[in-house]
C-alpha cells in the first residue's frame, strides 16, 4: 500500500506546543486534530488541512479524510472515496458488491450514491471517543481506516479494471 501522495508540505503542527492533556503511555485525553495531524506525521504521511479545518491526503490515489464529527467533536471518522469514473448505470453490480462486503466484514462500512451521472463510492471507520482516547488507538484507528478500505476499494477495481486503468493513467497524461 502506498503512503499519500500529496506533495504539499506538512503544516507545522509538530512545532504547535502539545496540549497539557496528552494520551502517551495509553492514557486516555481528548480528541484534537493536533493529536491526529501528529498520528499522521508519527507514520510519516503526508497531509493537508483544508479551509473547513479537516485533515485530509490520498492514499494510492484515493482521497481520504480525518474528520472529527459529533456534538463534541469527539468522533474520528476515516472517510475514504474511490477515484474511479463508473457510470451511474453500474449501480445494480456495485451495490451487490457493496452489499456483500458490508455481510461478510465487520468494517469499514462502505456504501454508494449516485452523483450526477457517476457513482461515488465511500468506505468509513468511526468510533466515538467521547471518554476519551489514546495517542495508540488514534494510530490504529488510521491505520485501519486506510488500510480496510483500500482493500475494499481493490475489490472493486478487480471488478473494474478499465476503470482502475483509466484512473492510474490521468495523472500521466495531466503531466
Amino acid at each position: 500500500m502506498g503512503l499519500f501522495s500529496r506533495s504539499e508540505p506538512t503544516p507545522a503542527a509538530a512545532a504547535t506546543p502539545a496540549p497539557a492533556a496528552t494520551a502517551a503511555s495509553g492514557a486516555l485525553a481528548p480528541l484534537t486534530r493536533d493529536r491526529i495531524a501528529r498520528a499522521l506525521e508519527a507514520r510519516g504521511y503526508t497531509y493537508g488541512i483544508d479551509a473547513d479545518g479537516d485533515i485530509g491526503g490520498r492514499w494510492d490515489d484515493h482521497v481520504f479524510y480525518f474528520l472529527r464529527i459529533g456534538p463534541q467533536r469527539e468522533v474520528l471518522q476515516v472517510r475514504g472515496r474511490w477515484n474511479r469514473s463508473v457510470p451511474a448505470s453500474e449501480l445494480p453490480a456495485v451495490l451487490e458488491l457493496v452489499n456483500a462486503w458490508n455481510t461478510d466484514t465487520i468494517f469499514p462500512k462502505v456504501y454508494v450514491r449516485v452523483e450526477g451521472e457517476e457513482l461515488g463510492v465511500y468506505g468509513e471507520l468511526g468510533v466515538d471517543y467521547e471518554h476519551g482516547v489514546s495517542d495508540e488507538q488514534i494510530d490504529l484507528h488510521l491505520g485501519c481506516g486506510v488500510s480496510l478500505t483500500l482493500s475494499f476499494f481493490e475489490r472493486l477495481d478487480e471488478q473494474y479494471p478499465a476503470a482502475a486503468e483509466a484512473a492510474r493513467a490521468r495523472p500521466a497524461e495531466e503531466g
